[in-house]
């Protein structure tokens, strides 16, 4: 019986990866220098209907109807096998004549191994088309549901001036002073959450930028609560963030409280004045501020009443995780809503990046 002759260790490694490819259950092949084809997998043959005996030896720009002779492609694999390059995640479209264009993720890497002189090179490729349809068909169902939202938020928004208008026409017809300041009083807040809904109705991508959600928030309570601009004032200032539309309505909801609270009660009998909303957000620690430089709170803690709109953002405060300060601001009063989850030590730079990685995404700076 003659001897076997000696297998080169660079023919027992090629003969491997040649197996490796053969056996893959993904479409894979494995290419020479001058990107012959070496070896295709049976799930490649399967997959692009090609014959792996006849693809052997072929160029791969050569297989089927030349449908894979793409001119960007060629040049990623030629950098590729030079070793100047590797293709990560490289997204091409298969088209055939027949067929359906097929989306593909390719990935391809020069193989390093003993045999030097021979370089060769290992292409991955997998059909992405179904999984992009999909993605697809939920990126349209999210807008339309978006686009609804938006039509609901518009129409409920028109609801509520209705119901306003109907609150206003019969404080004007009672003769009860008591109860034409509650029907105003309703009107206001009716209003305003009129507003809150038209500006998150503009609000297509679920968030919402504060500082001019505020403004326009504000200029709504103006023009429906004052009166003599040149007397009273309302403005917003700080480094509003980013929030999302939910935190957004909560937020509002205070600050239009807060408002009314103090054109109402700090500038008694023809008194001028300014209210300032001020916002301060750093990620996840945030502070909101309504404050006034009107008569300011009663000295005695007796005679100071816990009304309907203190409740209203004590109860949201306490929804959004937040603290309420309510103090003198010299002169007027100052009430402070305050989320401060982190405790951030200016200093201390690498904490400072530690506690961003773990703040919640209630608010961020605006960009």
């Amino acid at each position: 019986m003659a001897a076997r002759s000696p297998i080169s260790t660079e023919e027992a490694g090629l003969s491997l990866a040649m197996a490796v490819v053969a056996s893959s259950p993904g479409p894979l092949l494995l290419m020479d220098g001058d990107l012959n084809i070496v070896a295709a997998s049976a799930s490649f043959a399967r997959a692009f209907e090609v014959d792996t005996d006849s693809a052997t030896g072929q160029q791969l720009s050569s297989l089927g109807a030349g449908e894979w002779a793409m001119p960007q492609l060629r040049s990623l694999l030629d950098a590729t096998i030079s070793g100047a390059a590797k293709i990560e995640a490289y997204e091409i479209d298969l088209r055939r004549a027949g067929r359906g264009t097929r989306r593909l993720v390719v990935h391809a890497e020069q193989l390093v191994y003993l045999d030097m002189e021979n370089r060769r090179l290992v292409m991955a490729v997998s059909d992405v088309t179904d999984a992009r349809a999909d993605e697809k068909i939920r990126d349209d169902v999210l807008q339309q549901n978006l686009v609804l939202l938006q039509e609901v938020r518009h129409r409920v928004a028109n609801s509520l001036q209705i119901i306003a208008s109907v609150l206003l026409q019969n404080a004007r017809k009672t003769q009860s002073e008591e109860t034409r300041g509650h029907l105003h009083d309703a009107h206001h807040r009716v209003m305003s959450i009129a507003a809150l809904e038209r500006q998150l109705a503009g609000s297509g991508d679920g968030v919402v930028d504060l500082s001019a959600y505020f403004k326009n928030l504000c200029d709504s309570i103006a023009a429906s609560m004052i009166g003599d601009s040149k007397r009273l004032s309302l403005r917003v200032a700080g480094q509003c963030g980013v929030v999302d539309a939910r935190v957004s309505v909560s937020l509002g909801l205070i600050v239009t409280e807060l408002v009314i609270n103090a054109l109402k009660h700090a500038f008694p009998e023809g008194r001028s004045g300014t209210i300032v909303v001020d916002c301060n957000f750093r990620h996840a620690n945030w502070s909101l501020s309504v404050s006034d430089d009107g008569v300011g709170m009663p000295s005695d803690p007796a005679l100071i009443r816990i009304g309907l709109g203190t409740s209203i953002v004590e109860a949201l405060a306490r929804q959004l995780e937040a603290s309420v300060e309510i103090g003198p601001a010299r002169p007027g009063t100052r009430v402070v809503i305050a989320h401060t989850p982190i405790a951030l030590v200016e200093s201390d730079a690498e904490g400072e990046a530690e506690d961003d990685d773990r703040m919640s995404a209630i608010g961020r700076p605006a960009g």
